[in-house]
């Protein structure tokens, strides 16, 4: 039988050694099968399309930050006005309309505040300013005295003024005024949007919390309402506890400031009393500083001693005044306050550093209601007493005194004791 052309093909390509022929290419068939899966096109749209909506949150989170920020703190100053608003809405009045007492009073003391701190800084600065030239002439004295030199005011005067230094302040101080100014006007914006929206949280309470239960099954409904309860009262007791010690402090520091004749002790006492309470751990001692310094102006033993009475009312105040007034209110652990702090303060600056406090025993209060507790045991233990053996450390003593003694060997019955065999035998 003759080999046809397709056999002859065949019997060429094949190899001497018996090996397999190469692979023909695929035909269209085979090609078809081996194309891209019809699910990637979409998983990779689908992916771009998350970074790009991750990316765009990201942009709007930071660009929004500050308002977030302004809405939160308006959110804690409304739980804490709460309690009032409520009590004024139970006697007849409407919510709005108590919640605008309630923000005038705060205002009304604000400025009060201000304005007298602003008078007494104003006094001290022209107080300075006008007997400059004098403590001037008596540094200059004390210099010609102790150096034999012969310096003169006049001359200095006109060397500070003609001097380059001087004029590159000015030059910078006048460039600064525009942008303090920018500053105080965006703070006066950012406390305006926030007492906007904190009289909104308050007075429009009860139809917020409707609002946020309507989204929600009724045993979440439960929960949410316990956990806004919790959060009114911890905050509004805060808020409180807090005004009411600084009420103490204040009459306090200003019965001492009047007592040792400093000037403007109503002002100085309204300053210790609010910065000590609303600035946890450390407030007493920075609001201490202003007097001190007011008082070394009058004689410097009287700073000494605002600072000897400033440290006693802290003790009276940690141990004696700060758990009885804060057992029902605000029951947070000082070492768990001050880490609340630091952490407020890394995570949300001056803001987390205020609101820490009240967000911590919030927390603590919801959690306290959820987690299962049990009697302890009556162990001296519990109490910090540790069981010792009565002579037990003596005789711990006794043992390390005594020199170390090699054990008797001891005998059988019927065998006699044989020498020890000395040493290479």
């Amino acid at each position: 039988m003759a080999p046809t052309d397709e056999t002859a093909e065949v019997d060429q390509q094949a190899s001497p050694l018996g090996t397999t022929p190469p692979a023909r290419p695929p035909s269209g068939a085979d090609a078809g099968q081996a194309r891209m899966p019809r699910w990637l096109p979409r998983a990779m749209v689908l992916a771009l399309s998350l970074v790009a909506v991750f990316q765009l949150g990201n942009w709007a989170f930071h660009q929004l930050i500050g308002l977030l920020l302004n809405v939160l703190i308006a959110f804690f100053l409304a739980l804490a006005i709460e309690p009032a608003v409520s009590w004024m809405a139970s006697k007849g009045l409407r919510r709005g309309f108590a919640t605008f007492l309630v923000f005038f009073g705060v205002l009304v003391v604000a400025a009060g505040f201000v304005t007298l701190l602003g008078s007494m800084l104003a006094g001290q600065i022209i107080r300075m300013i006008e007997g400059f030239p004098e403590y001037l002439d008596s540094v200059i004295s004390w210099i010609n005295t102790t150096f034999h030199t012969e310096l003169k005011r006049v001359d200095i005067q006109e060397g500070l003024l003609r001097s380059d230094w001087l004029q590159r302040y000015v030059q910078n101080s006048a460039t600064g005024v525009l942008d303090v100014s920018t500053q105080v006007l965006g703070g006066l914006f950012r406390l305006l949007t926030i007492a906007l929206f904190s009289f909104y949280f308050a007075a429009d309470g009860p139809r917020l919390r409707r609002a946020l239960c309507s989204v929600l099954p009724p045993a979440r409904q439960a929960e949410v309402l316990r956990a806004w309860e919790i959060a009114v009262d911890k905050t509004g007791g805060y808020l409180y506890s807090r005004g009411l010690m600084a009420l103490i402090s204040g009459i306090a520091h200003y019965i001492l400031l009047e007592y040792l004749g400093v000037n403007y002790a109503p002002v100085l006492a309204v300053w210790v009393g609010l910065v000590s309470q609303f600035i946890p751990t450390i407030g007493t001692y920075l609001a201490g500083a202003l007097p001190m310094l007011i008082a070394f102006t009058v004689n410097p033993w009287y700073a000494l001693w605002v600072l000897i009475f400033v440290v006693i009312y802290q003790q009276f105040e940690n141990y004696v005044l700060q758990p009885k007034l804060t057992a029902k209110t605000v029951d947070v652990h000082p070492a768990v306050a001050f880490g609340s702090v630091i952490a407020g303060t890394a995570l949300l600056g001056a803001v987390g550093a205020l609101i820490a406090i009240p967000a911590v025993a919030t927390l603590q209060a919801f959690l306290g209601a959820y987690v299962r507790r049990y009697d302890v045991t009556d162990d001296p233990r519990v109490h910090g007493h540790r069981k010792r053996t009565p002579g037990n450390i003596l005789a711990r003593v006794r043992r390390l005194l005594e020199p170390k003694r090699e054990p008797e060997r001891k005998l059988e019955p019927g065998r006699k004791l044989e020498p020890e065999p000395e040493n290479g035998s």
